[in-house]
């Protein structure tokens, strides 16, 4: 049960942010990952919200998420659910309000959908630069966005180069392993200095566990770590752990193929995502790491 202090704000927000009063009925947990407390929040009039909490939240990690989702609604390529409003702290647990989306099973052109409107987003959220408004969360590790006119400088220095800084803070790179990734960051114009593609918006963690099927089969994206970024390194995390059904990426690439000699620029993109899993899990992920930097670096 939540606590009254919790459902007096939920309350006080939802009202605020829709104009409607705002009166919880029933609540009741669901799944919704290991970090955050999740629950089905019914109202007196039959609305229904999705209801993430925290007690002890990384800073802004709630309003991050939710400007996350709103950039990717706002492109309308795939549906995320529209967040509603953010609140707590003074001793009220934080909160995020977001539309409550009925689960299904997947339709049976689920992943050949999922893989055109991916591509859709990507294709039609062109930008000019490479970040984000702010800095945000990839799962609890923090995530640099600050504005860059190169991607090749974007990646050495916001991704490879952060997670080589926390790698030093949590003591989890040995010296050869810091060795081979400055060599690669030095070597970083060869490999993905092309091809000269736009910024797009990326979901930023799309791995098997952050995207659903609502209850009409269609695909669903959650728990974004948003900015503007080269497509390949969205498409790089769905390969992290065996990758997503093969026809996602046939009908990707029926929609906007992927450039020549794409093969090595996923590997250096989703070497971002060995290194922060090995940050925070340990050892188990070095050689998964190692793998890839002994073949580029």
């Amino acid at each position: 049960m939540m606590g009254e202090r919790l459902n007096g704000a939920l309350e006080a927000a939802i009202e605020r942010a829709t104009g409607r009063p705002a009166r919880i009925a029933c609540s009741a947990p669901v799944g919704g990952g290991c970090i955050n407390d999740a629950r089905r929040v019914e109202l007196s009039d039959g609305r229904v919200y999705f209801v993430k909490s925290n007690s002890d939240p990384l800073p802004g990690m709630f309003e991050r998420e939710a400007e996350g989702l709103a950039a990717l609604a706002a492109v309308g390529a795939i549906r995320v659910p529209v967040p509603v409003c953010t609140g707590g702290g003074d001793g009220v647990t934080p909160f995020i309000v977001m539309e409550y989306i009925e689960t299904g099973a997947h339709g049976p052109c689920f992943f050949e959908d999922f893989g055109r409107r991916f591509a859709e987003l990507h294709k039609k959220s062109a930008g000019e630069r490479f970040g984000f408004a702010h800095d945000n969360y990839l799962g609890n590790t923090p995530q640099e966005n600050a504005w860059c006119d190169d991607w090749v400088e974007f990646w050495r220095e916001r991704r490879f180069g952060f997670q080589l800084r926390l790698g030093r803070t949590r003591r989890q790179f040995d010296a050869s392993l810091e060795r081979l990734l400055v060599r690669l960051m030095d070597r970083l114009p060869e490999y993905i200095g092309q091809p000269d593609e736009p910024a797009c918006l990326l979901h930023g963690d799309l791995w098997g566990g952050n995207y659903l099927s609502d209850s009409s089969g269609r695909p669903v994206l959650i728990d974004p770590a948003v900015y503007y970024g080269r497509r390949e390194a969205d498409l790089a995390m769905t390969l992290l752990f065996g990758g997503f059904d093969r026809r996602f990426y046939a009908a990707y690439q029926e929609v906007w193929p992927l450039a020549d000699g794409s093969e090595a620029r996923l590997d250096i993109y989703k070497l971002y995502h060995l290194l922060n899993h090995l940050n925070i899990f340990g050892g188990s992920y070095r050689s998964g790491c190692m793998a890839i930097l002994s073949r580029y670096a």
